[in-house]
């Protein structure tokens, strides 16, 4: 079975799309030069042949700052449930070395926009070089958390955030999606599924997972408890507070916005 087949399959995703822009990326052009570290179940392997990499394993860029390319599987999970399509600008918020990036490219075509966001100087020097053939990515070599950013119809977040940069949530056009990874426990939490309706937000708290933190993230202290396992899988909608203030419905409560367990009924 081919590595995009076998990919979609993990993942639980049918999306000839997504299928055909993991066949068309090539992973080695976007890791450091061989051997490479790969990790699986937590158990590290060095490999330089190629074809190693060409499974759903993590790959070490930089095993001393935690940072690696992502699970495949996981991200084919992630994007189909965010559809990019033809034509759409998508924000991606710790873009590494670009791998994902460029599958996003693919998705949203010559006629789409990718604005990649890396903090790390190093990474973003690196992704812009990888990605100098792809026409409709721009790499910002800066973090993505509170400035304001392009409206957008995907926002794509591939770092851990205690809570959601308020911009993340203005820069959805309606229709927009937003994936982010929600820990609010160091280190650990749901992926939340963002959708926009007008100034309602939904949220859908998907698999748990672990990322690096958001770098440059200012991690505001909840004004209540952190919330609960409970409380995590109980979230349905989210808030800014100047659109909304937060009522009984609030089980996380943050700066500039809450989470609430209310059902936006769309």
């Amino acid at each position: 079975m081919s590595y995009a087949s076998e990919v979609m399959r993990l993942a639980g995703v049918e999306n000839v799309r997504i299928e055909k822009a993991f066949a068309q990326v090539p992973r080695e052009a976007f890791l450091p030069p061989p051997p490479w570290t790969m990790i699986s179940m937590g158990i590290a392997t060095q490999t330089s042949q190629v074809s190693d990499i060409y499974s759903n394993v993590l790959v070490a860029i930089d095993r001393k700052r935690g940072i690696n390319n992502g699970e495949p599987a996981l991200h084919a999970a992630w994007i189909d449930t965010l559809n990019p399509q033809p034509g759409e600008t998508v924000i991606h918020v710790g873009a590494g070395t670009g791998y994902y990036t460029a599958i996003l490219s693919q998705l949203v075509e010559a006629d789409g926009h990718v604005e990649a966001f890396e903090y790390e100087a190093d990474l973003a020097v690196q992704a812009r070089q990888n990605l100098q053939d792809y026409s409709n990515v721009t790499v910002h070599a800066e973090s993505a958390f509170g400035r304001v950013l392009p409206k957008a119809d995907v926002v794509y977040v591939n770092a851990g955030v205690v809570a959601p940069d308020v911009e993340w949530l203005r820069a959805l056009n309606p229709g927009g999606r937003l994936i982010f990874p929600w820990q609010p426990h160091k280190g650990w939490g749901p992926a939340v599924l963002v959708r926009r309706s007008g100034k309602v937000l939904s949220a859908q708290p998907l698999m748990n997972v672990g990322f690096i933190s958001c770098s440059g993230a200012k991690e505001s202290v909840s004004v209540r408890n952190l919330p609960t396992e409970a409380d995590l899988a109980a979230v349905r909608s989210i808030w800014v507070k100047g659109d909304r203030a937060p009522d009984a419905s609030a089980v996380a409560v943050y700066e500039d916005v809450w989470f609430s367990s209310e059902d936006p009924g769309f």
